[in-house]
């Protein structure tokens, strides 16, 4: 599961012009709610689907060891080129396998990325995640509702069952919030959630 995964679907054909409006928001904007759960000290994070890389970049420069997920050859060209001077490791992976990956991370990000898999896929994907993050770690996952763009693959995906999910892996939910659309696109909100791993992993999951 490359550049062709079909989560990653509708992304590489416009991926300039994807790029140029996530650049235009900042991080701090776009997360403004995952920003009390970053690490207070330099940590090993991954920004999973990292488009152009303003999120991983915006990490690396918090003094974070960022590596930077994403399946779409066009943004990761993109974001390795607009992003030269930071510190970040890209590698060219996708959900739910990430068999690339290695943990474990103590901050995860997955901005606009859940609600491209399907419901195995997230089981299978948050099973991934559940032995990625180190023992008191955070997931920081962004969810997006709405019209779907021409093109993409997308599902309709709650809050409440992506919650529910990670409670089985032994991630607990420390933040849910209902956010508007940050770039005001009509019929577009979403969920912000942090999930945070407990320090000794729930039966049947492995670290």
């Amino acid at each position: 599961m490359r550049s062709g995964t079909p989560s990653a679907a509708g992304y590489g054909e416009d991926a300039e012009g994807l790029a140029r409006r996530y650049e235009s928001v900042a991080f701090e904007v776009v997360h403004e709610e995952f920003l009390p759960w970053l690490p207070p000290a330099p940590s090993r994070v991954v920004d999973i689907g990292a488009g152009s890389g303003r999120d991983a970049a915006a990490l690396a420069a918090r003094g974070h060891q960022v590596v930077a997920v994403e399946p779409t050859r066009e943004l990761r060209r993109i974001g390795q080129r607009l992003h030269a001077d930071a510190a970040i490791d890209w590698i060219d992976d996708a959900l739910p396998s990430l068999s690339g990956l290695r943990g474990p991370f103590d901050f995860m990000l997955l901005s606009a990325v859940w609600m491209h898999l399907d419901e195995q896929e997230r089981v299978d994907a948050m099973r991934r995640l559940a032995e990625l993050v180190a023992p008191g770690g955070c997931v920081a996952l962004s969810l997006r509702h709405g019209p779907v763009p021409a093109g993409r693959r997308m599902f309709a995906v709650s809050a409440a069952e992506t919650a529910a999910l990670a409670g089985r892996f032994g991630l607990a939910t420390v933040h849910r919030s209902e956010e508007p659309d940050c770039l005001s696109r009509e019929g577009v909100s979403w969920s912000a959630l942090v999930f945070r791993a407990e320090r000794h992993a729930a039966p049947g999951v492995s670290r």
